[in-house]
């Protein structure tokens, strides 16, 4: 007998767990690169855009980039500030993310994978109007987590 996919009975959740890579100034470069090769959907923000506080010299920058493909792979790269050193090898993060119905279990994850670590940005609100936080984990890895129309 084939076996046929069963629907599940509760909806699937909305978060997304993907890898984030800093880079130093090419962001742009490598995710048009990246949408060469993987196709899809490409949105970018610079770092005037988001209303951060980064020096004239960041403002075109890239902040946040995201590739999502039609195979529903998602991809983030971004622009590390001048003011922030990248190590190849060594500027690649895990995001978590989601929208206010995943808001529970995104803030239940940095809870639960920051024991024992380093917190280095504390989950509140953003300028960009989401709640974002970030830490290193115990293992060494860093972490981010972003919670798109959250309340405060």
């Amino acid at each position: 007998m084939i076996g046929i996919p069963v629907q599940p009975e509760e909806p699937i959740m909305a978060t997304t767990l993907n890898p984030y890579i800093h880079l130093d100034g090419n962001a742009k470069d490598a995710l048009e690169f990246y949408q060469s090769v993987f196709g899809g959907d490409l949105t970018l923000m610079t770092f005037a855009d988001g209303g951060t506080e980064a020096g004239p010299e960041d403002a075109d920058r890239i902040m946040h980039g995201q590739l999502v493909s039609a195979a529903g792979l998602t991809l983030m790269v971004a622009d590390a500030p001048s003011s922030m050193p990248t190590t190849p090898g060594q500027n690649i993060s895990i995001s978590l993310s989601g929208g206010p119905d995943e808001e529970a279990d995104l803030r239940g994850y940095f809870a639960g994978l920051s024991d024992g670590g380093t917190p280095t940005v504390p989950l509140e609100t953003a300028p960009w109007g989401d709640t974002f936080g970030m830490f290193v984990d115990k293992f060494g890895v860093d972490w981010m987590v972003n919670i798109s129309g959250a309340a405060a």
